[in-house]
């Protein structure tokens, strides 16, 4: 980052967050002689909460199949990240980043690392991911569900070969707290799905090297806790991996103090972190995903060993899963809002490339803990995960009233979620993102997306990367890359660089609630105002643009369309086309003539016409811009019309 970008992320922060920063930055000074530091351990370690067989074989023949495929290929090295396919996973080199061929410097204080230069370190997300160690929680979770001795032998190669390249504080293993506390959560699960291996205690409770990477790793999540405009998905992974291993790993004389300041911790930002609706504040739907992963995985774990896990938490969490079931499709896909980077709170799945894999699993766990409403989804198959986790807990008694129908509208999250047969829409009215800093969320303000039996027609296009490549970073969260509004060649909240915004577009929600109508406006680009009314109704999706007040300026109303749907484009007319099940459908688009119509897909340039479906991964798609100039009290009217030949699926 230049030095401008750290002025405004510091103009960014109350008196508070400066004087915790501060603290920080001498402490981290101070912290370069504490690698050397040796943890206490107590007499009795043993590791209690460990899955019967009566719980492994609750798992269904398809989901062990399904993680026998993942967990046979990571036996031959073989995985993919961020889009980045990977064959040298039998023995890996902990610090490689195979997608720019760099390595970033083992033997640094890791403070002093670099680790946001691409230049100098290599894709620090590439670093990271394989040492969050949730590739050896699926060859653990093999291991448990099989019994060959093969899986657990590899997790045992790794783990080892890890802790010795990754001494405390070396490297960059040990900048981010949110990479500990997932890898503290996943070394909690492997020597769990490890318990009936015989040298599964030799690994860990009677490995010293173990028990010091432990305890420095909890030390390390004392000491540095996100804070501030930072306290966001960021310090529930802390709160959830410090809870996790406290509970599960009570082997140090500090273990039920670290036990008791996280829970507290993740009592309080569970709720920070979640609107009363039980949406995720971020409004980053991802976030949404690992935030209720992580809750429930440091939760469960402290019910488990005896803890009382304060009743809000649940609160919070139930919230959260009904939310969730709410938002889905007919296909079990939430929205793709905000920033999206492939999180995961604990994978003992096969299918977590699979994005509706995530959602069902959440709600089969969200049924067992919680129990089914009626007009939940309906989810097919089963999952490894659920299992795992009912046997931590199961039927949470929660003194909340829950919804008893679909809800449509959150109107604390600005969310509205419109229906007709086959089609879904989201429309986006809310906040622009969380905290002062909004560090996930994009220029989105009065956005929509629009799906026919799953399938993205008006489709948000995703995230792509975050760090390296500034360029598709600001295109992806940019204004013109949403179904929107764009004036005078802007955005509507003004960028301060990656993971900052200084100046926030403020959205009113006018009307919304009604099964079919809703409308909302934003101040974004002031004085002039942006107002969108939106109805679904008789298979035709309508949206009226209207500019009120500020001079005549330029104005780009664009359309982005998912993948899988073809377009053609005639003057103001739109044919849209895609194929389901081996079946083709069909939609018009009819544009407003006042403005000149292009068609875009795949330009590099200046990006236009892409759709990211994870991570690291974008593909062309189409995309429609109308250019024109808007006065005081110009309109433009769209209608998406959906064939009536489609028929709908049963929901």
């Amino acid at each position: 980052m230049d030095p401008s970008w750290y002025l405004r992320r510091l103009s960014r922060m109350g008196p508070a967050e400066v004087a915790g920063r501060v603290t920080d930055v001498v402490r981290k000074r101070q912290w370069r002689g504490v690698a050397g530091d040796k943890p206490t351990w107590l007499p009795d370690r043993r590791f209690a909460s460990v899955p019967g067989e009566d719980v492994l074989a609750a798992v269904s023949g398809d989901a062990v199949k399904d993680l026998l495929v993942t967990a046979d290929r990571l036996m031959e090295g073989r995985a993919e990240y961020f889009g980045v396919e990977r064959d040298d996973l039998v023995d890996p080199d902990w610090s490689y980043d195979p997608k720019t061929g760099r390595r970033a410097p083992s033997d640094v204080y890791s403070f002093d690392v670099p680790y946001r230069s691409e230049d100098l370190v290599g894709d620090i997300k590439q670093i990271w991911e394989p040492s969050r160690h949730q590739h050896l929680t699926v060859l653990a979770a093999a291991y448990a569900l099989t019994g060959e001795d093969r899986y657990a032998e590899r997790v045992a190669a790794h783990l080892g070969s890890w802790w010795a390249a990754n001494p405390p504080m070396r490297g960059v293993h040990w900048v981010s707290g949110i990479e500990l506390g997932i890898r503290l959560l996943s070394w909690v699960w492997v020597r769990r799905l490890l318990d009936g291996w015989a040298q599964a205690p030799a690994l860990f409770e009677d490995n010293p090297v173990a028990l010091t990477q432990i305890w420095h790793h909890q030390r390390w999540l004392a000491a540095f806790p996100s804070r501030g405009s930072s306290a966001n998905n960021h310090v529930i992974a802390e709160d959830a991996g410090q809870l996790a291993a406290a509970c599960a790993f009570a082997w140090f004389p500090e273990s039920a103090q670290w036990r008791d300041a996280a829970l507290a911790s993740l009592d309080k930002m569970l709720c920070h972190n979640t609107f009363d609706s039980g949406i995720n504040r971020e409004l980053a739907t991802e976030y949404h995903g690992l935030v209720l992963e992580l809750g429930l995985a440091g939760a469960l774990e402290a019910k488990a060993a005896g803890v009382a896990v304060p009743e809000s938490i649940w609160f919070v969490l139930l919230r959260m899963t009904d939310a969730l079931a709410s938002i889905v499709d007919n296909r079990l896909r939430p929205p793709r809002q905000g920033d999206a980077d492939d999180g995961f709170g604990l994978i003992v799945d096969g299918t977590v490339g699979d994005e509706t894999s995530r959602w069902a699993s959440l709600l089969n766990t969200g049924s067992v803990l919680f129990g089914r409403l009626d007009w939940w989804p309906e989810t097919t198959g089963g999952d490894v995960r659920t299992p795992l986790f009912a046997a931590l807990a199961k039927d949470i008694q929660v003194r909340e009233t829950r919804p008893v129908r679909r809800r449509d509208d959150f109107a604390d999250a600005g969310m509205t979620i419109l229906r007709d047969g086959a089609i879904w829409a989201r429309c986006d009215g809310g906040p622009h993102g969380f905290l002062s800093i909004a560090a996930h969320a994009h220029a989105d303000a009065l956005s929509v997306e629009v799906r026919h039996d799953g399938v993205d027609i008006l489709a948000d296009p995703g995230t792509y990367c975050y760090h390296g490549e500034p360029k598709w970073r600001s295109y992806f969260r940019s204004t013109a890359a949403h179904n929107t509004l764009e004036l005078s060649r802007t955005d509507q909240s003004v960028s301060g660089g990656p993971f900052l915004w200084t100046k926030h577009a403020v959205t009113t929600v006018i009307a919304a609630g009604t099964p079919s109508r809703w409308s909302a406006e934003h101040d974004g680009y002031g004085p002039a105002i942006h107002r969108r009314s939106v109805e679904l109704e008789d298979s035709t999706f309508r949206i009226l643009d209207e500019v009120r007040g500020g001079d005549a300026q330029h104005c780009r109303l664009a359309f982005h369309f998912g993948p899988a749907v073809e377009v053609s484009l005639s003057d103001a007319t739109a044919t849209l086309s895609w194929t389901v099940d081996g079946r083709v459908r069909t939609a018009s688009l009819a544009l407003p003539p006042e403005l000149d119509w292009s068609a875009h897909r795949g330009e590099t340039g200046l990006p236009m016409g892409w759709y990211s479906a994870g991570f690291g991964r974008r593909e062309p798609a189409w995309t429609l811009f109308g250019g024109g100039i808007a006065t005081d009290g110009a309109a433009f009217t769209t209608a998406l019309t959906f064939d009536s030949g489609n028929e709908d699926p049963p929901l």
